[in-house]
């Protein structure tokens, strides 16, 4: 009764859904449904009037009629069709525009890093991903089947009540009671963990076939085969949870089919008889058999397995529309945070973990960055070096103290305001299918800054501002992994002369051979050197450069000081840097680090 609740629920959803998509085809839908669901009735009422005529005067009339109500319904049939795909492209566009909003809406990006509602989102997007049902421009067609039968039995059982009530009344309930006795045959849980994980296995190894970046890697490593195997693997899962969820039942089935039969029976029975003695003409029995056979478009159909998988659709992505304005939330400052000074940063007794229970990333990190210095974190993989970004960005807020702008909470500032006054280059860049110019100024800018961006990055000469970063469009071009860095670094130094005054740098030449690294470091310190820096980066030829050097581990600051005086100290850092030095002692370019 509870599944059964939520069923109707989202049903309601979904037609209230197809309004808010575009009102004007829902209504032509809408109206489209009705008349192709009246015409079997007219079509039985003309032909038992057809059967009425023969040997009068007014056969022509009632063939005209037969013919009529005949052509009015295969016209509308592709009509209805039409609209039925139009509307549905519609409902997946405000779908698709819903998903984006619940994913790019929230100013934090803890939604969007979480497994459960991963897996929310792949079940919402599978109206259009086609995993586990057609997609919606196919799926209105089979809703709309369903509907017109619905409309088409109702009508047939109204005709019914010509002949006698009883008979209407039984033979339409006992083709309506098919939907609850097979009622178990629609249901399907796509929530548990098991189908999520199909469906998300299913999505990922469909886009390593699909999409370019895994092209080399596929082939070279003879991958093809198992990626498609692996699709296959998760894609049969589904189909085999979802047929074991609908099958018919047994006793359902022979219970529904008994019951049918009784009532099928006494009803044309009891036509028969009336027929025999005369009770009844024989164009009211023509009228009166369509009509009963009719009656069972009612019955279980197309509409309860094509209806709950869009109805599906549109329940989960408002369930993850809110539950990720939920999780992404933070908490909405009101000091504007424009016009202020590149100030002191302070992380005061910073924690932070990413789930209530899970391991801290961050525990009691005290540290103070003057206003318009430079500052290198260091420490080993999993030391907190990332989440020290993110948490500056204000990607996520601390679990426990404060990081601090000049003395102000940076819970309390504006979220998009701060991030005006912040830039960054991030390990994990994105390479931007976009010209040029959007990639270095996807804000907007000046070709004359964009030109001085590019030119500090040393990627001057790549292209024309004008230049697709892509291949597969006529002009366009891809570049190397250094090339695309030195683009997301201009990026940055393009945001610094937009008035950014932090300026993050997470692995900014990780793509860069040692010697473009001295070189465009450099030119980096040179055109942020108003600004407050934090660099993290694994080569230390790079760091030996800030002001200052951190040194993480589990968490929190070991060692705090220049490159010489933390040299001098003998500690971790002068291990990790001896470490790394020995590797190019020997190299004839003179870029040794020590």
């Amino acid at each position: 009764m509870v599944f059964s609740r939520v069923r109707e629920r989202e049903d309601l959803q979904f037609f209230a859904a197809l309004r808010e998509a575009h009102r004007p085809l829902a209504t032509a839908w809408w109206a489209l449904v009705v008349l192709r669901g009246v015409m079997p009735a007219l079509f039985s009422v003309a032909i038992g009037g057809l059967v009425a005529s023969v040997g009068h005067e007014g056969l022509g009339i009632a063939l005209a009629a037969v013919g009529v109500v005949f052509v009015i319904s295969q016209v509308l049939a592709p009509l209805h069709g039409q609209v039925g795909t139009s509307l549905g492209s519609h409902v997946s566009s405000w779908l698709n525009d819903r998903l984006m909003d619940a994913t790019v809406a929230p100013p934090g990006t803890a939604h969007l890093e979480s497994a459960e509602l991963s897996d929310d989102l792949t079940a919402a997007r599978d109206f259009e991903l086609g995993l586990t049902g057609p997609p919606m421009s196919l799926a209105m067609g089979f809703i709309a089947e369903g509907l017109i039968e619905l409309v088409a039995g109702l009508g047939q059982v109204l005709l019914l009540f010509g002949y006698h009530w009883w008979a209407a009344v039984l033979v339409g309930a006992a083709w309506a009671s098919t939907h609850w006795l097979l009622r178990k045959s629609t249901v399907w849980d796509r929530a548990t963990g098991e189908v999520q994980e199909a469906q998300r296995h299913a999505e990922y190894s469909y886009r390593l076939a699909m999409d370019a970046p895994a092209a080399k890697e596929l082939r070279v490593f003879g991958l093809s085969e198992w990626t498609v195997a692996r699709f296959t693997r998760s894609r049969r899962l589904l189909v085999d949870r979802r047929f074991e969820s609908t099958r018919l039942r047994r006793g359902p089935l022979a219970a529904a089919i008994g019951l049918l039969v009784v009532v099928n029976g006494l009803v044309f029975w009891r036509l028969a008889a009336d027929a025999a003695a005369g009770a009844v003409g024989l164009a009211q029995v023509v009228v009166f058999v369509q009509a009963a056979i009719g009656a069972g478009a009612l019955a279980f159909g197309g509409l309860n397995w094509a209806l709950p998988h869009a109805a599906g659709a549109v329940a989960a992505m408002r369930k993850v529309h809110d539950r990720m304005a939920e999780v992404g939330a933070l908490p909405a400052g009101d000091r504007p945070a424009t016009g202020m000074p590149a100030g002191k940063l302070r992380f005061r007794n910073v924690g932070f973990r990413y789930s209530p229970d899970g391991k801290p990333v961050l525990d009691g990190l005290d540290l103070t960055v003057p206003a318009g210095s430079s500052l290198a974190v260091v420490g080993v993989n999993g030391a907190g070096k990332t989440t020290l970004v993110k948490l500056l960005c204000r990607l996520y807020d601390p679990t426990e103290g404060a990081i601090e702008v000049d003395g102000v909470d940076l819970r309390e500032l504006d979220v998009a305001g701060w991030r005006e006054r912040i830039t960054a280059v991030f390990q994990d860049y994105v390479r931007y299918e976009w010209p040029l110019r959007d990639n270095v100024a996807p804000g907007g800018g000046s070709d004359e800054d964009v030109v001085a961006a590019l030119e500090l990055a040393g990627a001057g000469h790549f292209a024309g501002l004008d230049t697709i970063l892509a291949t597969g469009y006529d002009g366009g071009t891809d570049l190397s992994g250094g090339q695309w860095q030195r683009v997301a670094l201009a990026r940055a130094l393009h945001a610094v002369g937009a008035g950014a005054g932090v300026v993050v740098l997470d692995e900014p030449t990780a793509q860069l051979d040692v010697r473009g690294e001295a070189e465009i470091f450099e030119r980096i310190l040179a055109a942020t050197r108003e600004c407050t820096t934090i660099l993290i980066s694994h080569r230390f030829s790079t760091v030996r450069h800030v002001d200052r050097i951190c040194v993480l581990e589990d968490g929190k600051v070991v060692e705090l000081g220049s490159h010489d005086e933390l040299m001098a100290l003998g500690g971790r850092y002068r291990t990790m840097f001896d470490l790394q030095a020995s590797r190019f002692e020997e190299e004839p370019d003179g870029l040794a680090l020590n």
